[in-house]
């Protein structure tokens, strides 16, 4: 979760245990929670809309990805030079399609490349100085390749 959507992450904790998921943890407060199921991703990202939703009034979107994607995101990383809080990683539900950026201005240093269900956005001149505007930026999520590796080593605790 992200943007304006306000929810203590203590309480999306305890509606994800709630849910029954299993070793629940959060990674700082933008909407990271990391938890065991067995269930599908589609189910998963079913019920856990359904469950915020119900508790915040509001659609709010969710991205799952397991250890072993997110581990992936890190080794597939287009910018491996780069310094790692300046490399943001897009996620999306769904596959990206390849000419999603074909009229992308890009308005100073940065450097986009596609994935498979990721956009991987290198900002020289750090994240919070970019105008960069991505055409389905409201989609997805961005994470910095830092938090997507804590976030990985968190998820194999």
């Amino acid at each position: 979760m992200g943007g304006h959507v306000k929810l203590p992450m203590t309480e999306l904790k305890l509606l994800c245990e709630n849910m029954g998921f299993k070793n629940v943890r959060t990674y700082i407060q933008s909407g990271n929670v990391i938890f065991e199921s067995d269930l599908p991703e589609e189910i998963l990202i079913e019920k856990l809309e359904q469950s915020l939703f119900k508790k915040m009034q509001k659609q709010i979107p969710v991205i799952i990805r397991s250890v072993e994607e997110m581990e992936a995101v890190i080794t597939s990383n287009p910018f491996p030079g780069a310094i790692p809080s300046q490399v943001g990683v897009m996620f999306f539900v769904d596959e990206v399609r390849k000419n999603v950026l074909d009229n992308l201005v890009i308005p100073g240093m940065e450097e986009v490349k596609i994935s498979k269900r990721e956009i991987y956005i290198h900002f020289p001149d750090g994240m919070g100085r970019s105008r960069l505007k991505l055409p389905i930026q409201n989609q997805g999520t961005v994470r910095n390749i830092n938090t997507v590796s804590k976030l990985a080593q968190k998820g194999k605790i």
